[in-house]
C-alpha cells in the first residue's frame, strides 16, 4: 500500500505545482507527455490530435458521437472537489461580474480570482486523456463499484450508473495513487473522506504501479518541475524495472482480456488532423467538466 507522505518531508516548492499556470498550458504539455503512450485512460483507445481511434479498442459512442470523437483531459480528482472549498466558487467575488453587470460564481470565478485554484487545476499529475463523451458522462461523479457489468461504450470497461463511475480494474491503482498525491501535496484541502480513503487503499493494493505509470511520472516531473512523492516511492519499490522509453513501456491494454470483434457501426477512422492549437478542445469548443 502506498502511504500518504508528509509534505513537511519535501517542502511545498518541491511538491506542489508552481510552474504550470493554467489548465490550457497543462493540456499543451500533456500532448507531448502522452506521445510516449497514446492510450486513453478509461478505454485504452489509441489516439492522436485528431481524436481517438474507436476501432483500436472496440469503442461505441453512447449518444454523443461528436464529443466521442474528441480527446479531452480529465481531472481524476474533479476540479469541483478542491474548487468548492474556495469562497470564489461557492459565493463569488466582487471581481466576478459579467459585462452586463450580473455576478457569477463557480469554476469560472475561481479561475479568474484564485491563482491557487488555477495551479491545482493545471497539476498534470491529476490529468489523464479521455474520450470526450466518457469524460462528459463521468462528470464529477466519485469512483466506486457498480453491481453487474452494464456497458454503454462497446468494449470499454467504464461503467457509469447512479452518479457513480466504475473504472476498469487495470487503472484503479492509478486513480488511488492520484488521490493520495493530491491529498499529500495539497494538505490544506480535503480531497477524500475516510470511506473513500479505505476504497483507494484497497485499489492501490489490488493494482500496483506499472512501468507506464512510472514513466509518465518522470515525464511530468521534467516539465512541471515538482515531484510526485507517492509515485516516487511506489516506483522505487516496484519489483520490475521501469521502462525508460516508449518502446519499453508496456501498453495498459495488454493487461486487459481479449476484446470482442469490431462492431459494425464503428465509423471509419478520420484521416484529417485538426488545426486547432494543442488542447484547444476544452478551451474553445466544449465546456470542461467539473
Amino acid at each position: 500500500m502506498v502511504a500518504v507522505v508528509s509534505v513537511s518531508m519535501l517542502g511545498p516548492a518541491a511538491a506542489q505545482n508552481t510552474t504550470i499556470s493554467s489548465f490550457a498550458k497543462a493540456k499543451d504539455h500533456l500532448w507531448g507527455v502522452f506521445s510516449a503512450q497514446p492510450k486513453t485512460f478509461y478505454c485504452g483507445c489509441d489516439f492522436d490530435r485528431g481524436g481517438p481511434d474507436w476501432a483500436s479498442c472496440q469503442f461505441q459512442a453512447k449518444k454523443d458521437r461528436a464529443r466521442a470523437s474528441r480527446i479531452e483531459w480529465e481531472h481524476v480528482v474533479p476540479a469541483s472537489v478542491f474548487g468548492r472549498q474556495l469562497s470564489a466558487w461557492t459565493q463569488g467575488d466582487r471581481q466576478c461580474v459579467s459585462r452586463t453587470g450580473k455576478p457569477y460564481k463557480g469554476r469560472k470565478c475561481a479561475e479568474k480570482v484564485s491563482q491557487r485554484f488555477r495551479l491545482m487545476q493545471a497539476d498534470m499529475y491529476n490529468l489523464q486523456p479521455a474520450i470526450g463523451e466518457v469524460n462528459g458522462l463521468r462528470s464529477n461523479y466519485p469512483y466506486g463499484e457498480i453491481a453487474g457489468e452494464p456497458r454503454d461504450f462497446g468494449a470499454c470497461d467504464m461503467e457509469i450508473r447512479g452518479q457513480v463511475a466504475e473504472p476498469k480494474e487495470a487503472i484503479r491503482g492509478d486513480i488511488a495513487r492520484t488521490y493520495f498525491y493530491m491529498q499529500t501535496v495539497y494538505p490544506d484541502v480535503t480531497i477524500y473522506d475516510q470511506t473513500i480513503r479505505v476504497q483507494m487503499e484497497a485499489w492501490d493494493r489490488a493494482d500496483p504501479v506499472d512501468a507506464w505509470e512510472c514513466q509518465r511520472n518522470t515525464l511530468i516531473q521534467n516539465i512541471q518541475k515538482s515531484r510526485n512523492p507517492i509515485l516516487d516511492r511506489a516506483c522505487s519499490q516496484a519489483v520490475s524495472p521501469v521502462a525508460t522509453s516508449a518502446e519499453a513501456a508496456p501498453s495498459p491494454a495488454s493487461r486487459e482480456p481479449a476484446l470482442p470483434a469490431a462492431q459494425p457501426d464503428i465509423p471509419p477512422r478520420p484521416e484529417k488532423r485538426y488545426k486547432t492549437r494543442s488542447g484547444a478542445w476544452g478551451d474553445q469548443q466544449i465546456k470542461d467538466n467539473f
